[in-house]
């Protein structure tokens, strides 16, 4: 009678000795959550932070492959995270994760040290492969992002993005306008970007004010000129 042969069991992916080793940068608890239950299957979590100070001490205390980076945060945002690590620690690679596809951030996150640069409605899979082409030394875009920055770096590659009407608003503000300017109800800024509909009426106010507009379409026309939309 033959013995018996038992089959060894397939490895998932993302459970073997190569397996990478991911920093979550976001100030949205919910938000970093479900990063991690999506991206559980394919890489290892290491750490999050909420905060631009959470982030450089953790980041350097755990030494991931790659750090998922929010480009806008109470505290400085993703640029502040690059510009302090990039130098102590060059071996760790950043892929920015942001719900703004300003090409004003793409362009300063790049710049700053960023290997990649894509948005919150990536699926779970095409995160899971960003992050490996990133870890691999690739340079990682969403497709509307990458003509940003060839355009940037081909006219002037020295040159700073500034706008100085742009450069009057708060990083929040920005994303609140341009999602304004996308169409979007104040229920529905409020939802995608975790605060109150009363919040987002009160930046909406301040960038009235600040642009000296009246209202929602002026802004919206505004913003449209600037390519934020």
């Amino acid at each position: 009678m033959m013995a018996e042969q038992s089959t060894p069991p397939v490895e998932s992916e993302g459970t073997g000795p190569g397996r990478l080793r991911v920093f979550l940068v976001d100030d949205h608890a919910m938000f970093r959550a479900g990063v991690r239950a999506e991206l559980g299957a394919h890489v290892e979590v290491v750490g999050e932070a909420s905060t631009v100070s959470e982030a450089v001490s953790r980041i350097a205390a755990t030494g991931p492959d790659v750090v998922l980076l929010d480009v806008h945060m109470p505290d400085g945002g993703g640029r502040a995270v690059l510009e302090a690590m990039r130098r102590s620690h060059p071996q760790v690679r950043f892929l920015a994760l942001s719900v703004s596809d300003a090409a004003e951030d793409v362009i300063g996150l790049i710049r700053a040290g960023a290997r990649g640069y894509v948005t919150k409605t990536i699926s779970p899979d095409e995160l899971a492969a960003a992050i490996r082409r990133v870890a691999d030394g690739d340079a990682v875009f969403s497709p509307r992002l990458a003509g940003f920055v060839l355009d940037a770096f081909a006219a002037r590659p020295d040159a700073p993005v500034a706008d100085p009407e742009l450069d009057q608003l708060t990083n929040r503000e920005r994303e609140v306008l341009r999602l304004l300017a996308r169409g979007y109800a104040y229920k529905e800024i409020a939802r995608e970007l975790y605060i109150s509909i009363k919040t987002v009426e009160t930046h909406v106010s301040n960038v009235l004010r600040k642009l000296q507009m009246s209202n929602r379409y002026e802004l919206s026309r505004w913003a449209a000129d600037r390519r934020l939309v």
